[in-house]
């Protein structure tokens, strides 16, 4: 698998953080994300579904990144997709999974996702 860019042991203890450093990983996650790395899609899910690492939550993203780092074979990614599709309505779904299908459709190095999904 790819780099994980969420450093886990410091979020999970609270640790306080640099807001240009948790910009910057958010960016290096997605720059990442666009090259095919798995963890990325991963940890963009966690960034989401938390509202953590300088975005919003926004369950239709974290939901959108699960997907996509489960469809590329993230052993977590499924169960996470799960518990965040719990707390969404159908039409919200609906949309994380259209965003997935056209991020598949614009990112570059996305042809071997397209084959799985």
């Amino acid at each position: 698998m790819g780099t994980a860019w969420i450093d886990e042991d410091r979020f999970a203890q609270g640790a306080p953080v640099d807001a240009a450093h948790e910009d910057l990983l958010v960016a290096h996650c997605l720059a990442a994300a666009a090259s095919g790395d798995i963890e990325a899609y991963f940890d963009l899910g966690v960034a989401y579904s938390t509202g953590s690492h300088g975005v919003a939550c926004d369950l239709i993203e974290a939901h959108k990144w699960f997907n996509l780092a489960a469809v590329a074979g993230h052993e977590d990614a499924p169960t996470c997709r799960a518990e965040v599709a719990d707390e969404m309505t159908a039409r919200e779904i609906a949309e994380a999974q259209r965003r997935a299908r056209q991020w598949l459709s614009l990112a570059p190095d996305s042809a071997a996702l397209r084959r799985a999904a």
